[in-house]
């Protein structure tokens, strides 16, 4: 009897251990005896996963903030690659986090002349539209992409690349939409990022936008989500004082019965469009590192549901733009309007790719594994 096979995943953020728990689990449907173990966090902890390394804290808001953590993530990215080589698992499988993982491949590839299969799924720069670090990534590792246009590029360099759709958005449910809440009332979510700096940057500017809206909607709720325990210390003394407000875990719990949110530009942002929970994004930077970010993206936007639609559909504030008064009065406009959010992000799914892209993005990974 042969023994089981194992996957190891390496994530650096919330958003990427969500998406190497959804491909596990699809996995694990199709290989019951499949073992798997990781770089993660308490998602991984709690499906049972071996947790190698716990990356938070890990992730950082550009190369300036970045610099105190990097002997860390050096020294464990060494320590991972070496690991690794000694013990190959089954199948690597590297999960966006770029400034990471794109290293952990060179390592592995370079210096330790890994053989096994390295599956990178949702490579870096996905809009960035740079040739450099895509043929990085192809040269080491078998790229396996969300987004269509993603997959286009690399195609267009005659770079290998794997694309069956997005693998989140057949496992996200799309709520009823809702009628507009009471003139005077409803029930907000805010969801400031799972990242210390983005919550230090724009926790500040939710909490005056919520007390704008009260101005004229003194009854409002609010519900504020918390990646994870050292999110939720940081949020608890960003919003201390602040009336009818709860703190939840995670962005369900924050969003189940909310009329619309206040969302950093990210993954939670197309989750929130997804569940068809009306949603504004909104982003900010050092201006330093926004000046650099304007060179490398030429797109109007930067929030996944525009950038995918290719159309500005959901209400997107960056930088000076993301201001109290404008947050608030999106956030007006919406409740007291709400079909013409629902309207604007029609077609989303459809642009996603096919129902059954978790399916196959699990059958592609599992014939990587079982080819070693």
């Amino acid at each position: 009897m042969s023994a089981p096979r194992r996957i190891f995943f390496s994530t650096g953020e919330p958003s990427g251990e969500l998406a190497a728990l959804a491909l596990g689990e699809a996995m694990r449907e199709r290989d019951a005896a499949l073992r798997f173990s990781g770089i993660g966090a308490a998602g991984m902890r709690a499906a049972g996963w071996e947790l190698y390394a716990d990356h938070t804290g890990w992730a950082s808001l550009g190369p300036l903030a970045a610099i105190p953590r990097i002997p860390k993530l050096l020294r464990e990215m060494w320590k991972c690659a070496r690991d690794l080589a000694a013990a190959p698992p089954d199948l690597v499988v590297l999960v966006d986090f770029g400034a990471f993982n794109v290293r952990l491949a060179k390592e592995l590839r370079d210096k330790y002349r890994y053989l096994g299969p390295i599956l990178y799924l949702f490579p870096p720069g996905a809009w960035l539209d740079d040739p450099g670090p895509a043929r990085a990534v192809a040269a080491r590792a078998f790229p396996l992409t969300g987004f269509a246009h993603q997959a286009e590029f690399y195609r267009s360099h005659h770079l290998p690349i794997a694309y069956f759709g997005h693998p989140l958005a057949p496992r996200i449910a799309s709520r009823t939409p809702r009628a507009a809440p009471p003139s005077d009332g409803g029930t907000v979510a805010l969801l400031p990022g799972s990242r210390r700096d983005e919550i230090v940057r724009l926790a500040p500017r939710l909490r005056a936008a919520l007390e704008l809206v009260r101005r004229t909607r003194p009854r409002v709720r609010a519900r504020v989500g918390a990646a994870d325990a050292r999110a939720r210390e940081l949020l608890e003394r960003a919003f201390r004082g602040v009336a009818e407000l709860e703190i939840c875990d995670g962005l369900q719990a924050a969003t189940r019965d909310a009329d619309a949110a206040w969302v950093a530009s990210g993954t939670a942002v197309l989750e929130t469009t997804l569940s068809n929970v009306p949603t504004i994004a909104l982003y900010a930077i050092t201006p330093l590192l926004a000046r650099h970010a304007r060179r490398l993206m030429r797109r109007p936007y930067i929030t996944l549901p525009n950038l995918i639609l290719e159309r500005e559909a959901i209400p997107e504030f960056l930088q000076e733009r993301a201001t109290p008064e404008r947050l608030a009065e999106a956030m007006e406009s919406i409740l007291r309007a709400p079909d013409r959010w629902y309207r604007s992000v029609e077609g989303l799914r459809a642009a996603l790719g096919d129902a059954d892209a978790l399916a196959n993005c699990a059958r592609y990974a599992l014939a990587m594994a079982r080819q070693r």
